[in-house]
Formats: structure tokens, C-alpha cells, sequence
């Protein structure tokens, strides 16, 4: 699996809501080649990039965020890496 497939999924559930491992609710909106997060209603000061994806997705499957600790927000992109909307059955 690689970005170039993965990232039009990324694209594709923009705006539907996701869960971290910890149960926080966020969502997120993709304005380029990079995502950014809102949750309690406020947009989180960062921009989680498509390369930053794209490395994350070389560790899949990880079982929690700590393992892609060396991607920003790892929280966030373990999320919506590892939700069944955006990893179907592919790793």
C-alpha cells in the first residue's frame, strides 16, 4: 500500500468524525496536500502533511500512536491510518 492510493481515501472522509485511541473525537478537512484537525470545535494549531502520511503508512500496522511517534501528531494520523474507512482490509 502506498500514499498515492491511500491519500484519496484520507481525502474522501474529510469532515466525518474519528476517534483517537484515547476516545477523543475529532474531525479534520484536507485543504491541500495536508489535513488539518478540529476537535472541541476549535482547529488545532498544526497541518499533518500527505509525506507525513506517507511515512506513518510505511509503519502500519502499529497497535497505538506511540509506535509513529516520530510523525507529527501521531494521535491523529494513527487514527485515521488505522480506521476501518481508511485501512479497509490492507494492512
Amino acid at each position: 500500500m502506498n500514499i498515492d492510493s491511500v491519500w484519496p481515501r484520507i481525502v474522501q472522509h474529510a469532515g466525518q468524525t474519528f476517534k483517537t485511541s484515547t476516545g477523543l473525537e475529532f474531525t479534520y478537512r484536507v485543504p491541500g496536500q495536508f489535513l488539518r484537525v478540529t476537535r472541541d470545535g476549535r482547529e488545532i494549531n498544526r497541518s499533518l502533511s500527505r509525506t507525513n502520511f506517507a511515512r506513518a503508512l510505511e509503519a502500519m500496522p502499529v497497535d497505538r500512536p506511540g509506535d509513529i511517534s516520530d510523525c507529527q501528531g501521531p494521535a491523529y494520523t494513527w487514527a485515521i491510518l488505522m480506521d476501518p474507512r481508511v485501512r479497509r482490509h490492507d494492512w
